[in-house]
């Protein structure tokens, strides 16, 4: 079973996709060893990641390139501290780090009959390179098909988030990245995005306000996925489930 977390700039995704994933283990399932992230997973997928999501100054450390950075004092528009990068690139830069993952990681991990959690998955490309950059859906059905080799969640657990308070959240937690410096309009569409597409499939998807405190969150995710979740094998011996799981990762 493949489980993807989905969600707008801090809609806390990432801790709930490592709550998920205690919870998993600790309950005896066959989990792969870590839940997973895109774009990343791989070497290549990391490497790719850097590309996408960090800072030209620190790129430039990073790949021993000369890139050109802002000037002390200058008033450069936050975009432009980062590698320019058409919306058609972007695509292909993530599609390229999925189709490695899902080569490399996802399906050998599936095959094995592990449940698989994945922070980010195929949805995302639909939200932002789609809904929020203005790329062809059809276009990008064919993209992440080819990507991902036909593999696609059985799950997918969405938390929504007000643009305005999600991006202040990430903003209080760490520097801003790429795509929380893209304008509110751009977050409306990708969040519009994401509320579609749990609509055309609702037997599949959760939507949950992520509003709500951390701890609600994290029992109706249990609630939700616990009964969707293959039966273990007789031998396993679910451990108890704490109310407040151990942080993993």
């Amino acid at each position: 079973m493949l489980i993807a977390l989905e969600g707008g700039e801090g809609s806390g995704k990432s801790t709930q996709a490592k709550v998920l994933y205690g919870r998993l283990c600790q309950a005896g399932y066959s989990v792969h060893p870590r839940p997973l992230r895109e774009p990343g997973g791989t070497a290549l997928g990391e490497k790719l990641r850097t590309l996408v999501s960090l800072p030209r100054e620190v790129l430039a450390a990073v790949w021993g390139q000369s890139l050109v950075t802002p000037q002390p004092g200058s008033q450069l528009a936050a975009k432009e501290l980062w590698l320019p990068i058409s919306a058609a690139a972007e695509l292909f830069l993530f599609a390229a780090s999925r189709a490695q993952l899902v080569s490399e990681v996802i399906r050998p991990a599936l095959a094995r009959g592990s449940i698989v959690v994945i922070d980010r998955f195929v949805h995302s490309t639909l939200a932002y390179q789609g809904y929020g950059r203005g790329l062809d859906l059809e276009l990008l059905d064919h993209v992440n098909r080819l990507a991902t080799q036909g593999v696609a969640p059985d799950l997918v657990i969405l938390l929504d988030v007000d643009p305005v308070k999600g991006i202040a959240r990430k903003r209080r937690a760490q520097d801003m990245s790429r795509f929380e410096a893209e304008d509110i309009e751009f977050h409306r569409k990708v969040r519009q995005g994401y509320l579609e597409l749990s609509q055309r499939d609702p037997q599949r998807w959760l939507v949950l306000d992520a509003g709500l405190p951390r701890a609600e969150v994290t029992r109706l995710v249990w609630e939700w996925v616990a009964p969707r979740l293959p039966a273990r094998p007789a031998s396993a011996a679910p451990a108890s489930i704490p109310e407040k799981p151990k942080r993993l990762l």
